[in-house]
């Protein structure tokens, strides 16, 4: 089964090993996302909301360069610092996947690889079968808003 490989371009991904996303047929799977600018910066520093929607545009875009959408999405994993604010967290999940809904698990672990990161994301896609004849996956870096919701957090922000 040939696969697609996503990078978002993180001066990481290379020395780590990892993409992104990957998409082996219908099924795409984003990897671990904090909410980092292409600056290398935390975006939203103690902020549990904020990381959690700017981890989710990232993961959004990935979506869409693997050919995918959000409305795809089978499965998310959340992973953070301080489970006594699920509810920030867990509104930000909710404004993005209230309608799509599906299977969700959150964790506190001890750390993330920084610090300053309160949450990581994955998710899981599948993407249907009608639209795989539609949708062929991206080949280069995304410039425009595409695959989102209307309304809720990520309404009207520009990707990067």
């Amino acid at each position: 089964m040939p696969r697609t490989r996503v990078s978002s371009g993180a001066p990481w991904e290379p020395v780590v090993g990892y993409s992104r996303a990957v998409r082996a047929g219908s099924m795409v799977f984003v990897s671990g996302t904090t909410s980092v600018g292409p600056d290398g910066a935390v975006v939203g520093p103690g902020d549990p909301y904020h990381q959690t929607v700017e981890a989710l545009s990232i993961i959004a875009r990935a979506l869409r360069d693997a050919g995918a959408r959000l409305e795809d999405v089978v499965r998310t994993r959340m992973f953070v610092t301080d489970i006594s604010r699920f509810d920030e967290y867990a509104r930000a999940h909710g404004e993005i996947f209230g309608r799509i809904r599906p299977a969700a698990t959150c964790v506190e672990v001890r750390a993330l690889v920084r610090p300053e990161f309160l949450i990581e994301i994955e998710v899981d896609a599948i993407v249907p079968a009608a639209a795989r004849r539609r949708r062929t996956p991206a080949r280069r870096a995304p410039t425009a808003r595409k695959g989102l919701p209307r309304g809720g957090p990520l309404a009207g922000k520009t990707f990067r």
